[in-house]
């Protein structure tokens, strides 16, 4: 086990030599093993927050950035019409070891990515094993690097569109020039739109009781929730509405009070959310899949795992998935855990269970041959 550490944490810029001056969180002490959080999408470093101190206190140097195009991280146009390059999966494995270099960090014992902070946590560790000697994924589990069949969107959102009612895909709405308004400017607030959209993804909405999926047809994905297959032509912001919780429930939900969603809603009441749609917009266009087909038939090589909750549609939401990472994307495997009566937002719903499923996966790793020093 490694030494004790200090557990509060602490809020620095850094500049980095990928252009951008970052927002960091971190805890521990600086010469402490070092692990990298990700957050996901409309998240922030504070998705951590009862985390962080957690895994400081078992030893370690907690390290948690708002990523490009979020929260206090600023130097890269995050507008509609950005460069889309700059949010696909090579500029945002580079962001990260643009800040691991800046604070001076040779390497990490793990990368932990929760929601599209899980991809770019197992793109990290697929790329630059040397750097991130291991990887832990959540809620969204890591199939591989796309192959070089013919891609097949556009024909799932034509089945889609083909069902009464019709559907759509919600990374296909993401990338709609109007979703960003649609969200920031919700009929119901942003406030109350962010409530919704928590409330409806995590283990407090009765709606949440995820099954293993057939296939990638569109009558497979029609079971999934509004939230992730909407009727065509309705918003985010009226899907979420129908889920929204009530006087009781809102009062009832300890993981994220008033304070905390005040906080989420002024960081995206000031930012808006394209920087976030804009790493789906890169992740879904024939450009973003083509430029990660240069690692077509890798697998992750260092130890893997993957963290969830037990009512996370996340890990159903992409059939196969799953299965996928546990039998050819990753050649050091080391298992799964579903926390009970937790959904997709895991590490705020049951910090205490995430953080101990964490520690798990760290103390069952090789023993560190090296200690880490300045590159």
């Amino acid at each position: 086990m490694p030494p004790q550490g200090r557990r509060e944490m602490r809020t620095e810029f850094v500049e980095t030599p990928s252009g951008l001056r970052m927002r960091v969180l971190s805890a521990g002490e600086p010469g402490a093993p070092a692990l990298l959080l990700l957050h996901g999408f409309p998240e922030l470093a504070y998705s951590w927050r009862h985390v962080m101190p957690q895994l400081a206190a078992s030893g370690y140097r907690v390290i948690a950035p708002d990523q490009r195009g979020y929260g206090g991280t600023t130097g890269a146009e995050a507008g509609y019409d950005a460069d889309l390059a700059g949010f696909g999966v090579p500029a945002l494995v580079r962001d990260a070891l643009a800040l691991l270099h800046a604070l001076e960090v040779a390497r990490v014992d793990a990368v932990i990515g929760h929601d599209f902070g899980s991809p770019v946590a197992a793109w990290c560790a697929l790329i630059r094993p040397d750097v991130f000697r291991a990887a832990l994924c959540m809620s969204a589990p890591f199939a591989g690097p796309p192959g070089w069949r013919a891609d097949t969107a556009s024909d799932i959102h034509t089945a889609l569109r083909a069902l009464d009612p019709p559907r759509r895909h919600y990374q296909h709405w993401f990338a709609d020039p109007g979703a960003n308004d649609d969200m920031l400017r919700a009929p119901q607030g942003l406030p109350a739109f962010l409530r919704a959209y928590f409330h409806c993804k995590s283990g407090d909405w009765a709606g949440n009781r995820p099954f293993k999926l057939q296939d990638w047809s569109a009558a497979s994905l029609a079971a999934l929730p509004r939230y992730y297959v909407m009727e065509a032509g309705v918003g985010m912001a009226a899907t979420v509405a129908a889920m929204a919780p009530d006087a009781a429930e809102t009062a009832a939900c300890s993981w994220m009070n008033e304070a905390d969603l005040a906080h989420y809603a002024g960081e995206f009441g000031r930012t808006g959310f394209q920087g976030g749609l804009n790493w789906y917009r890169r992740a879904i266009s024939a450009a973003g899949v083509a430029e990660l087909r240069l690692f077509a038939g890798r697998r992750i090589e260092v130890p893997c795992g993957f963290i969830a909750g037990a009512r996370d549609w996340g890990v159903r939401q992409v059939p196969g998935a799953l299965e996928a990472m546990e039998t050819s994307a990753c050649a050091d495997w080391r298992g799964a855990t579903l926390i009970d009566g937790a959904g997709h937002w895991v590490q705020q719903e049951a910090p205490v269970a995430t953080a101990k499923a964490i520690l798990r996966f760290l103390a069952e790793l090789p023993a560190r041959s090296d200690r880490m020093a300045a590159p």
